[in-house]
């Protein structure tokens, strides 16, 4: 799927950042790779990129959790060719979507979700930058989806879970 919903212009030169005892590890590591990619390894935590941005110059998608994104805008420190960024493992606030959207180099945000039992992602959404509510998106190629009620019921498609 990741083939299929990232060019191979966007996964030329994927960060990363996450360990590699962390499920976001395998999507940072193999999907670049199967298209002819490049992966960028961060020796110690994706805050490298605040002490060694020219480490990082030819990276073009960043694969984090939102609260190392937020440091990165915070420190400056998005790569200059980092147009795509994806984030999964925490809640995904509509405030740091915007802020994103705002910085010139990023075009393109994610939201990826997928608990670790399945290994790594088994939704995607490319997130709006006004949209209130943060959504996780359509099934993965070869996944499905349940949305459940709190009496474990299934909701009407497009319903928040």
């Amino acid at each position: 799927w990741a083939g299929r919903v990232f060019s191979g212009e966007v996964l030329a030169g994927t960060l990363a950042a996450t360990s590699v005892s962390f499920d976001l590890s395998v999507f940072e590591i193999f999907a670049p790779l199967s298209v002819g990619g490049t992966v960028y390894v961060v020796p110690d935590s994706a805050l490298d990129l605040i002490a060694h941005p020219e480490r990082y110059t030819d990276v073009t998608l960043v694969n984090t959790v939102p609260s190392v994104a937020r440091e990165l805008l915070a420190a400056g420190a998005v790569p200059p060719r980092a147009a795509t960024v994806n984030l999964a493992g925490e809640p995904l606030a509509p405030a740091l979507v915007r802020e994103l959207y705002a910085h010139p180099v990023i075009d393109e945000v994610n939201n990826l979700y997928g608990p670790s039992e399945d290994t790594t992602y088994s939704t995607h959404a490319v997130t709006v930058p006004g949209d209130v509510r943060t959504a996780i998106g359509v099934p993965v190629d070869g996944t499905t989806a349940h949305v459940l009620d709190g009496n474990l019921r299934p909701v009407v498609l497009g319903a928040v879970g």
